[in-house]
Formats: C-alpha cells, sequence, structure tokens
C-alpha cells in the first residue's frame, strides 16, 4: 500500500495580528479567518475539512503552530487542538518564527527575532522547538514526533535540533518547489524519505510538468493531476506520498469568501483517494515511513501530460479571475 499523508498546515495569521493588533477582538477574527474560516456560504476551515475527510473514511496530518501561544496563552491553541484530536485526526508539530515579533518579553530569545527558524543558530532552534514542543502539549497535544517549519524555511540545523530533541521526522524539502526557502542541503533528485542527520526527512511530493517539478500542493495541482500522482505511486510501489494544504486553503486569498473551485477539488479528491486501491492515508502517529539512508535513484513521479497541464492551467487562471483578490 502506498500511504498518502495529507497534511494540514494548521495557523493563525501573523500578518493579520501584525496589522490589526492582539487584543481580544482581532485574536477572534483571525479565529474566524484562519481556522474557522467562516464565510458568506458556510464553514471551509478545519472543522469542515475534517467532515469531508471522514466522510471518505480519511485521516488528515494537522501540523498545528503553538508560536501564537507567546502572544494569546495556551488556550488560543487549544481551541485548534482539541476538535482535531477529539476527530481522531494527527497532531504535529509546526513553527512560524514570526510570531517572535510580537512576543514582548515572552520572546525565549529575548529580543532575537527572524522570518524562518533557519535564520536562528542551533542552539536558537534548539529553543524554539522546545518552547514550542511544550507549548503545544500543554494545548492538550501527545508528545509530537514530526516537524514542518513555517515557509518550509528549514536547514540543516534545523534537523540536527529536531535529532537532539528527539523527533523522528521532518517534512520540508520540496523537490518540486525551485525556489523553496528550505534550505536543508537537498536537490530535486531527493524525493524519498531518507534518513539525514539523525531524523528521517520526509520530501513534499511532486508531479512532472513541462519545465520541471511542480509540488503536490491542494493550491499547485488539479484534482486530475492529484489523482494520476497517486495512482502512479501505487503503480510503481513508492511507499509513500506527501501532499500539502492549509487550515484557510479553500478560501480566497483575502480570506473573506470560499474559493469554490479549491473547495471542489478538494471534496472531489478525498473521494477519488476513499475509492483508489493500493492507496491509504496514514499518520505520522503511526510511525511506518519507510526511510532510506540514501536514494538509489530519483523517486519516480508522475510524467507530464499536456493535457492535465493544461487542464489546470485553465482551472488556476478561472480560479484567480474569480477569486484571486479576495
Amino acid at each position: 500500500m502506498t500511504k498518502v499523508y495529507l497534511t494540514i498546515d494548521t495557523e493563525y495569521e501573523f500578518g493579520f495580528a501584525a496589522q490589526n493588533g492582539i487584543d481580544g477582538p482581532a485574536r477572534e477574527q483571525n479565529f474566524a479567518r484562519s481556522i474557522q474560516c467562516r464565510a458568506p456560504g458556510g464553514d471551509v476551515g478545519i472543522a469542515y475539512q475534517m467532515d469531508v475527510l471522514e466522510r471518505h473514511g480519511l485521516k488528515a496530518v494537522f501540523f498545528v503552530d503553538p508560536m501564537p501561544a507567546l502572544v494569546w496563552g495556551t488556550r488560543a491553541i487549544a481551541r485548534v487542538v482539541e476538535p482535531i484530536l477529539a476527530r481522531g485526526h494527527d497532531v504535529q508539530l509546526h513553527v512560524h518564527t514570526e510570531w517572535l515579533a510580537l512576543a514582548g518579553s515572552a520572546n525565549p530569545l529575548g529580543g532575537k527575532t527572524g522570518r524562518n527558524i533557519k535564520d536562528f543558530t542551533r542552539g536558537e532552534q534548539e529553543v524554539l522547538l522546545d518552547y514550542a514542543r511544550e507549548a503545544l502539549m500543554a494545548a492538550g497535544a501527545p508528545r509530537p514526533v514530526a516537524f514542518r517549519a513555517g515557509n518550509y524555511g528549514a536547514n540543516d540545523d534545523t534537523l540536527r535540533a529536531l535529532a537532539r530533541l528527539g523527533f523522528a521526522y521532518s517534512s520540508n524539502h520540496t523537490p518540486g518547489i525551485a525556489g523553496s526557502e528550505c534550505d536543508i542541503d537537498l536537490g530535486p533528485e531527493h524525493r524519498r524519505p531518507l534518513r539525514r542527520l539523525g531524523v528521517t526527512e520526509i520530501p513534499i511530493g511532486c508531479i512532472q510538468v513541462p519545465g520541471g517539478l511542480r509540488h503536490a500542493q491542494l493550491t499547485a495541482l488539479s484534482c486530475r493531476e492529484l489523482r494520476g500522482a497517486v495512482n502512479h505511486a501505487c503503480r510503481h510501489g513508492i511507499d509513500s506520498f506527501t501532499i500539502v494544504s492549509h487550515s484557510f486553503e479553500l478560501m480566497c486569498r483575502g480570506r473573506r469568501r470560499i474559493n469554490r473551485i479549491v473547495r471542489r477539488r478538494f471534496e472531489q479528491f478525498c473521494a477519488v483517494l476513499e475509492a483508489m486501491p493500493g492507496a491509504e492515508t496514514a499518520t505520522y502517529a503511526d510511525g511506518r515511513v519507510v526511510a532510506r539512508t540514501a536514494p538509489r535513484q530519483p523517486r519516480q513521479v508522475l510524467p507530464p501530460n499536456p493535457v492535465r497541464s493544461g487542464v489546470r492551467i485553465v482551472e488556476q487562471a478561472v480560479a484567480n479571475a474569480l477569486y484571486g483578490a479576495g
């Protein structure tokens, strides 16, 4: 069976907090637009996403960012963690270090700030990861075993810090994004989970498109491409395939309306995955990731298909025209 990791980065919006403040009403607005995703026509945040997943018997991994606890306390994170666990999904650690800029005296590094965790020394990264892990656990989560950096902005020192703190998995390397903020010393040919610096690095899935690789994110690939990628993994005996989404991914960019094209894509892909022989969803809590010390060859990916790519380009153009601004 190919293990499909449906990973959902789940986070309050730092930019909204920086612009609109961190008082009680602003916090509630942030929750409504980033976690609940309230919009005319209904909510499409994590509760809705879990409704769809469970309708099709699927499990997801929610990478939850606890860094807003620096300004709002643990309860703001528990509001996110508790319903995920109550419904039987996996909670793992996500960290957006941008929140240090709003932390004031609560900043565990004093006054030091940075956009990505890679902007800090290895020792500082250990402090941040330890703080974030404890905050996530204080919010009710089991001890996390997997980590994803905000913006994928990790480096090899991040892996060393994770290993020292006892984490098993990192999922940051993005072979399908040429300009990724990930600085882990791996290349586009590294597409299989592999052991590196004491942890298992699990790359984000990708497919070939005309001109290169494209990463497996809900807003980056069509349902047809996602289905083709997982089918391809099953046919070629590939152990796992990782897909990325976000708590707010079914919203327009301005987070005021539902992106109906992306919502339909999510619903269709969940139905496709339920019916697909040879594939099943998995979590990092299962502890069953197959890793190699070094890849024997680049992992096979779905080859380019002009029709698939053309359909996605048209679909994305329509989505951007209808939903790009709002």
